[in-house]
């Protein structure tokens, strides 16, 4: 068991996320433009995995689904921090 008073690295790769945010953005155009409030549903699809939460128009539901959900996260806490500084 692991020491509770020692804190755990967690890397992600090095890979370009320019992919990752060119994805999210088009499945955020796509669920907008379809009705849906895309942070409702990326909520609801990054807790769950249920890539139903996702719209299939414009194949958002399939583009989204080429990402893992860590890479999602990974992207949000990115794009989240840069907007910090």
């Amino acid at each position: 068991m692991a020491n509770m008073e020692e804190t755990m690295m967690f890397k992600v790769g090095a890979e370009e996320t320019n992919e990752a945010a060119l994805i999210i953005k088009e499945v955020c155009k796509s669920m907008s433009e379809k009705g849906y409030n895309p942070i409702n549903q990326l909520v609801g699809y990054l807790l769950s995995g249920d890539p139903t939460y996702v719209t299939s128009y414009n194949n958002a539901r399939g583009m989204i689904r080429k990402l893992e959900r860590d890479e999602l996260l990974e992207e949000f806490i990115r794009a989240y921090i840069k907007e910090q500084k």
